[in-house]
């Protein structure tokens, strides 16, 4: 059993990578250029409005599947250490603090207005509640049969009111609807009149609370694929995970014509369709980087592997073009619009300088 999954650290560094630097940065660029071949790029840099399935879409899907691969290695060291109770201790403190953070960087708490907080809708809140999930059936079903039962069944679980109570359009969707029944104005996307009355946005799709239990059997099939590495890690080991992935590719692609691929509400195909991505991905990079050892040329990324949260919070919420523009506003009368793409570039790279001097320090933040 390997003692830490360097793969699983570049892998997740990667994704964090493309989140705060690459996918920001590189879409500035090509739409202040605005040329026709750019368009294809651009495409890819962003989301599917509603059905359909794009590069940008796997990110947070890779997310939950990574926080689910590592599972079986940290719950297989905590139940040696401090048994049952401290487990359970650990995955609540966890789930805690995911939530605040989560509110923190899109739920609006830092803005201290009571009227725009909101409550579920972030990934890191997506990922402590498949966490959750993952947890119970992890600590009570502890043969792999049994685990992918529990992963068949939440897929399942989540299609049938879908199927039968209402459809699969914006509006009509199942998820959509409990969504605002349950968090109504503490829903994000939330507009309020000139009068003080609030109503849900038109144009905000993102579900979450029946969205949760695919969230679930989204980490499950990251726990799925961590046992099958903290068991039997090595070369087959890796082909097997790749193979597997592109099965469940296939699947997701016959299930769509039952069940549509949309992310917006996590339908069970796009959970089938990103977790086989993911498989193939993981089983690639276990492969180059835990059973080649191939370690030259991507320091860069464990660089944002290793400190995933602190990359994550500081991407998405502290705003550090101000400093980039007080040491570079000479340069915007010889950049004209690229100077935006400048100080775009140099917010997320200040980013990073930190993230690289925490690296070195070795300054790693967990929750």
């Amino acid at each position: 059993m390997p003692s830490r999954l360097q793969s699983l650290d570049i892998l997740r560094g990667l994704t964090l990578f493309m989140l705060v630097f690459f996918g920001p940065v590189v879409s500035h660029l090509l739409q202040t250029i605005g040329a026709e071949w750019c368009n294809p790029i651009l495409y890819q840099l962003d989301h599917e409005p509603w059905e359909g399935f794009r590069l940008w879409d796997l990110l947070m899907p890779l997310f939950l599947f990574m926080a689910g691969t590592s599972m079986p290695f940290s719950f297989e060291k905590y139940r040696d250490k401090k048994g049952r109770e401290g487990i359970w201790f650990r995955i609540f403190r966890r789930v805690l603090l995911l939530f605040i953070i989560g509110m923190m960087v899109q739920g609006n708490l830092l803005g201290l207005d009571p009227k725009h907080i909101y409550f579920y809708t972030n990934t890191l809140q997506a990922i402590a509640c498949g966490y959750l999930i993952a947890a119970v059936i992890l600590l009570n079903f502890r043969q792999i049969r049994w685990q992918i039962i529990c992963t068949i069944a939440l897929l399942v679980v989540y299609s049938i009111p879908m199927a039968i109570c209402g459809d699969y359009t914006p509006d009509g969707n199942f998820c959509e609807w409990l969504d605002r029944v349950v968090m109504g104005r503490f829903r994000d996307g939330v507009d309020w009149d000139e009068n003080g009355v609030w109503h849900f946005s038109e144009t905000y799709r993102y579900t979450w609370i029946w969205s949760s239990i695919t969230f679930g059997a989204t980490v499950m099939l990251g726990c799925l694929s961590g046992e099958w590495i903290r068991k039997a890690s090595g070369k087959k080991t890796a082909l097997g995970i790749m193979l597997t992935g592109v099965l469940l590719v296939g699947v997701a692609l016959v299930y769509a014509h039952f069940e549509p691929v949309i992310k917006h509400i996590w339908t069970s195909s796009m959970v089938l369709l990103a977790g086989g991505f993911s498989m193939i991905l993981l089983g690639l990079f276990h492969y180059i980087f835990d059973c080649l050892g191939v370690s030259r040329g991507v320091t860069f990324l464990k660089v944002y592997g290793m400190n995933s949260i602190v990359a994550y919070f500081l991407g998405e919420t502290v705003n550090f073009r101000s400093v980039v523009n007080s040491l570079c506003y000479g340069l915007r009368q010889y950049m004209g619009d690229f100077y935006d793409v400048w100080t775009t570039f140099g917010n997320f790279f200040i980013v990073f300088l930190i993230l690289l001097a925490m690296y070195r320090l070795r300054i790693f933040l967990k929750v």
